[in-house]
């Protein structure tokens, strides 16, 4: 009789232990989900992309396990429990990693713009220096004018800066350098022909 109840109690044991172990890890999930989310809004898919995608691929294949495992008969989620809470631990160091990304690249753009903003100046300088003849002229004004398509492209910049959005910021100002430098180089060839 005793031998009954005592397997009896082990077995109760058991099933509750296998039952604790067959429930889905739905708290886990929210918070891998929540600190992912997390950094999103803190800009890792612009600034960290390899690492953001790396935290969405990692709780998918996760929650393919979790699919799987809840289609067994007895349940066990230990392994995928531990995955989610490394998972919102990683998410929250990619968070970390994006808020320094972003902090280099918004140095970064102030070095782009001291560039951008000197070569306007160069330019405006060349100008005066370019040769007027009649064709000289009529190239000049295309000149000011991509000038001044130029300094609304770096005036769009700035406020991109401002509202935090570094990379599009440097994206922009990148090419209004390439294009500034262009026409540095065109001027700078002109003012070399009329000297010879």
């Amino acid at each position: 009789m005793k031998r009954k109840i005592l397997f009896g109690f082990a077995s109760l044991m058991m099933l509750a232990l296998l039952a604790g172990c067959g429930k889905v890890p739905q708290e886990q999930i929210d918070a891998a989900r929540l600190a992912i989310e997390s950094a999103k809004d803190s800009e890792a898919d612009v600034y960290v992309p390899a690492e953001y995608t790396a935290l969405q691929n990692e709780l998918n294949s996760i929650m393919t396990a979790i699919e799987t495992e809840n289609s067994k008969t007895f349940k066990n989620f230990k392994e995928q429990t531990t995955q989610l809470t490394e998972l919102s631990v990683s998410a929250d160091k990619v968070k970390e990693n994006a808020a320094v990304v972003k902090e280099q690249s918004g140095v970064e753009v102030q070095g782009l713009f001291t560039e951008i903003n000197n070569l306007i100046a160069e330019n405006k300088d060349l100008m005066t220096k370019a040769p007027k003849g009649k064709e000289g002229a009529a190239v000049l004004e295309e000149i000011r004018n991509e000038m001044l398509v130029i300094e609304g492209a770096v005036a769009e910049a700035n406020t991109m800066y401002a509202e935090g959005k570094y990379m599009a910021a440097r994206d922009k100002v990148n090419a209004a350098i390439e294009n500034v430098s262009a026409i540095n180089t065109e001027l700078k060839d002109a003012i070399a022909k009329v000297k010879r």
